[in-house]
């Protein structure tokens, strides 16, 4: 994997050259190896051994206390110590000023060796960034900074259990705090009731305390919560309550572990119902979990969205490098593994000693689709991880066309390699057989773990939803006239090199038939009819964006040594997903195209 990471950064994206921008102008390719080499290292070290130790010894709760392995501990200490939670971060907060996009490739080996134990580091890096775009001076220093040290941990607490993905619907509710709540130093402070679900890293022991941040909605001047999204507004809730430098002062603030979920994959992480003002007694005597606004009233998702870009490529990333491991294991597997003869035309000679399965051309083709999965979606969220560099760094011109074709690929970054590194994980059972649906091998565990991936951070269907309900079309479609200009660009470029020109066409035929079926989808101006077959519509636009991606990464090895198995692997790896993987658009796109009412018109009856 190293060496198509390495491959990726500095042949494709050429990440060094960010050396010369002054945010990261301490850096070099020696200091980005360095990083790499590192977290490389602990990930070998602290995470990958203890993988099947953190999904076979679940999370318990004592009836007190949450309990971890003692490997989990060792492992995030680890992390903590290499200084990867503040990554990105100023050098005068503690950071090391990197660029997104190392610090993504960095992570990478985290996720690949155990994705559930760096699952804690990914929640709270996120949190604390939201806090240093978002908290006051305060917040960031006695909130932010704790997190990125890894004195505290972080979560985000948006669902309920009678809303889910709904967030119109939040129920919980924060009342200001006395008359004097906007007085606190640490931000407006106001009592918070209700309940939150699926609350990833909500309790555990960790580290000494956790800083909640909570959607919930303040009430207006009739008593009730403003109807939808436009009422919501965001806090952090700290399990233990905290003066203004930092020091825990002993008193836990009303939030109650009211369950742990006990679930497929993912098991390492802690995931939990939390209630909020159950009926602890704080200071004041009011009922309510104390917790302090972030932002203005009424910004909670504004606040909240800020981190998704980042937070969705993370996914998208994790999802990735599940697929990488059990792709790994299975070609390792099919590589030892004796089983069949050759077929001639009188038969198979009985006679003859047994040849390893990768000499299948069945097997070789569950392989190259794990490979062109799996190294296609590196590509693509280290891309996206460079773009978000050039967003923040870049000239106003770059930075304004980072930010549109972020718009647009965001829902590809995420759900792309959810469904399709699972399908690899599923090929890497398949590849193993019987053996890979036991848990001697460890492909079932990461089909499990990865099953999570369509549903957090955004369901696919509302990835779907979200691209071709509103990312295509918003602004006159120019994020989507954008990408396309970019993958027409790589098309023509491709079309002069020999032995691509082929792909160059398909990949031009299947840009103007996504283009023409946005169009198709939308020539009514209804939505319910446009929408019906999002998910189609996203899983050809997302195979369509791998092809480009693919045919980028096959562009990038001119002036290689093109007859090295590295090269030759990733021909084959692009000619496969153009074979195999590009012409299943044409299916997905014929419904979106004629407005297919099927799924509008079933009824439940029917069922």
């Amino acid at each position: 994997m190293r060496q198509t990471l390495d491959f990726l950064l500095y042949h494709w994206l050429k990440v060094d050259r960010l050396s010369a921008r002054e945010r990261f102008s301490e850096h070099s390719r020696e200091t980005f190896d360095a990083v790499l080499d590192t977290c490389e290292r602990i990930a070998r070290e602290k995470f990958a051994p203890f993988n099947r130790l953190a999904d076979t010894e679940e999370p318990r709760f004592d009836g007190e206390r949450v309990h971890l392995p003692q490997a989990t501990h060792e492992a995030l200490a680890a992390y903590v110590e290499s200084g990867m939670l503040a990554a990105a971060q100023d050098a005068e907060h503690g950071g090391l000023q990197l660029p997104c996009v190392i610090e993504m490739a960095a992570n990478c080996f985290f996720s690949k060796a155990s994705v559930a134990m760096g699952g804690y580091a990914m929640l709270t890096n996120g949190n604390a960034n939201l806090l240093m775009a978002h908290g006051t001076p305060v917040q960031r220093e006695v909130f932010a900074m704790n997190e990125f040290s890894g004195r505290w941990f972080g979560t985000m607490c948006l669902s309920e259990p009678q809303a889910g993905s709904s967030l119109s619907d939040v129920a919980t509710r924060a009342e200001p705090d006395g008359a004097d709540f906007e007085a606190d130093p640490l931000g407006p402070r106001y009592r918070l009731t209700g309940n939150k679900m699926w609350i990833s890293g909500g309790e555990h022991e960790i580290t000494e305390n956790i800083v909640h941040l909570v959607l919930a909605k303040i009430p207006g001047p009739d008593g009730k919560p403003l109807p939808g999204t436009k009422g919501i507004s965001l806090f952090i809730v700290p399990k233990h309550l905290v003066d203004t430098d930092g020091r825990l002062t002993g008193e836990r603030n009303d939030v109650a572990l009211a369950g742990l979920n006990h679930k497929l994959g993912y098991r390492g992480t802690t995931n939990c119902l939390l209630n909020f003002g159950e009926g602890r007694q704080l200071p004041g005597g009011r009922p309510g979990a104390i917790g302090y606004l972030v932002g203005k009233p009424g910004e909670g998702l504004r606040c909240m969205f800020h981190m998704m870009n980042e937070a969705r490529i993370g996914v998208g990333l994790g999802a990735v490098m599940l697929g990488y491991a059990g792709y790994e294991a299975s070609l390792d597997y099919a590589r030892q593994r004796p089983q069949g003869r050759p077929m001639t035309a009188a038969g198979k000679d009985a006679s003859q000693p047994q040849r390893p399965i990768i000499e299948h051309a069945d097997v070789k083709r569950m392989l190259l689709a794990q490979k062109s999965y799996v190294e296609g979606g590196l590509a693509l969220e280290l891309f996206c991880a460079r773009l978000v560099d050039e967003q923040h760094t870049g000239t106003p011109e770059e930075a304004a066309a980072a930010r549109l074709l972020l718009d647009v690929l965001i829902p590809i970054a995420k759900s792309w390699p959810s469904e399709w590194c699972l399908e690899a994980n599923s090929l890497a059972i398949q590849v193993l057989g019987g053996y890979g649906y036991t848990r001697d091998f460890p492909v079932e565990q990461y089909w499990r773990d990865n099953r999570l991936n369509m549903i957090h951070e955004g369901t696919h269907g509302i990835q779907a939803l979200d691209l071709l309900g509103r990312k295509v079309v918003m602004d006159g479609g120019q994020a989507l006239m954008a990408l396309a200009g970019r993958i027409s660009d790589t098309a023509q470029r491709a079309g002069q090199v020999p032995g691509l020109a082929e792909a160059a066409n398909e990949l031009g035929a299947a840009l103007a038939a996504v283009g023409g079926a946005t169009k198709k989808a939308w020539s009514t101006g209804e939505p319910e009819e446009a929408l019906a077959n999002a998910t189609p519509y996203l899983q050809a636009f997302g195979h369509t964006v791998l092809a480009w991606i693919w045919l980028e990464v096959v562009l990038a090895l001119e002036g290689t040594d093109l007859e090295s198995d590295f090269a030759q692997g990733k021909r084959a790896a692009q000619r496969y997903f153009f074979a195999y993987e590009l012409p299943k658009i044409h299916a997905w796109l014929g419904v979106v195209a004629r407005r297919e009412a099927l799924t509008r018109e079933m009824r439940d009856a029917w069922f």
